[in-house]
């Protein structure tokens, strides 16, 4: 901040009343009323007033210069590493930012505005919160001492209006046969799992998904933090995993929400994400009357997925090995795996059908496999989601919603 600006914050500042939550309509007319007379003084040009009129509110209202990548809805992801350091993602590419905050304590004073918003608390006592902006995004804060070199705020960003399949398939990120595979399944009730690793498109894939639910079923929603927009179901309840407070109480977990949701009696029940023990509740959710149910879940391919599954299931009940892959292997019918290709764009990798247990392993069967042909004069990678050959088995679903006919012979 230059020094004349630094002198029109300082009589804005003097003129909002600190003894109450100022409206942000009022803070725009006192800010305009001080470029008013600043300018009528110094011949402020009308440029740059509109420029101080923005920065000055992003300072006082908003989140200071992050405002301004936070509204850029080509950035999906902002990691401040302390005050003079700033990264972002944009259009899939990481790069350092070509600004940064004015001091180390105007960072700690965002840091603390995010938090309050949400009525968190953070500090060296509590040094790491989970919350979210007013538009969704997800924040992750952490503070000294953990974080050495001063506040870190990691913020995943999310489209406003969700991708929809069909502009998935016009980039790339599915192809029009598979996206039709995945439409009957969800249409005929399969229970699906997406797999993929941080930033691979899980969430934004499983929106996309949920388009095919028919809009006359109850459906069902849980998320540690929620991100999901599912648009065309009007029976839709969401609930959202609650932190304890600062007393280590009133906490409630993806399990309980999971329990509470079997008693509201739905037709699907999505969970944004298993990490833990809620695995076994999931599972037993979709082999109870639940069918067409979805989730996701961090891992770098299909079989690594069901490893985690079996481990996360041990988290919350000791059971025989045998017994949870036998339970996986019952609930589940389908693992779509996404992954960021090396020219960092999001594909579809592979569409996976569960067949069962052989010789105590989970067997699956791979319908369509991501083919790499090539790269263009971009370093793109050319290629795309083709038919393995490997012949779909479990048609009863299908059969029953009356859409067999188009899958019997899929290879």
């Amino acid at each position: 901040m230059d020094n004349q600006l630094i002198r029109i914050k300082d009589t804005v500042m003097a003129r909002i009343d600190p003894g109450r939550d100022v409206p942000e309509d009022e803070i725009r007319q006192i800010i305009d009323n001080v470029l008013r007379d600043y300018s009528s003084e110094y011949m402020l040009p009308a440029k740059k007033k509109l420029e101080y009129r923005k920065i000055l509110f992003n300072d006082i209202k908003r989140l200071d210069i992050l405002q301004e990548i936070i509204d850029d809805d080509s950035v999906t992801e902002i990691m401040v590493n302390g005050w003079n350091k700033i990264f972002i993602e944009q259009d899939g590419v990481i790069r350092k930012w070509d600004k940064k905050f004015d001091e180390p304590k105007r960072l700690n004073d965002i840091v603390q505005r995010i938090a309050s918003s949400a009525n968190k608390i953070v500090n060296e006592s509590v040094p790491i919160a989970d919350t979210k902006l007013a538009d969704g995004s997800r924040v992750n804060i952490v503070m000294n001492p953990v974080a050495i070199d001063g506040p870190i705020i990691t913020i995943r960003k999310f489209y406003n209006t969700p991708l929809s399949m069909e502009k998935m398939i016009e980039i790339g990120s599915v192809s029009e046969e598979a996206a039709g595979f995945l439409a009957s399944l969800v249409k005929a009730r399969y229970n699906i799992f997406i797999s993929g690793g941080t930033g691979s498109g899980k969430t934004t894939f499983l929106n996309a998904l949920s388009s095919y639910i028919p809009g006359g079923e109850r459906v069902i929603t849980i998320e540690d933090s929620a991100e999901l927009k599912l648009m065309n179901i009007d029976n839709l309840v969401r609930l959202e995993a609650r932190n304890a407070n600062v007393e280590g109480r009133n906490v409630v977990t993806i399990r309980d929400l999971i329990k509470s949701a079997l008693r509201m009696r739905p037709d699907r029940i999505i969970v944004g994400e298993v990490r833990g023990s809620e695995a076994l509740d999931m599972l037993q959710a979709m082999q109870t009357g639940h069918d067409g149910s979805l989730s996701t879940g961090h891992a770098n391919n299909p079989e690594d997925m069901l490893l985690r599954l079996e481990t996360m299931v041990l988290m919350g009940m000791e059971i025989p090995v045998a017994a949870i892959r036998a339970q996986i292997s019952s609930a589940i019918d389908i693992i779509v795996h996404l992954g960021r290709l090396r020219d960092k764009s999001r594909r579809v990798l592979s569409i996976s059908e569960v067949m069962g247990i052989s010789d105590g392993n989970i067997v699956l069967n791979k319908i369509f496999e991501f083919k790499e042909e090539g790269v263009d004069d971009k370093n793109k990678i050319i290629g795309g989601l083709k038919p393995t050959g490997n012949l779909f088995t479990n048609t009863k679903k299908l059969e029953m919603a009356g859409l067999g006919e188009l899958w019997l012979n899929m290879r």
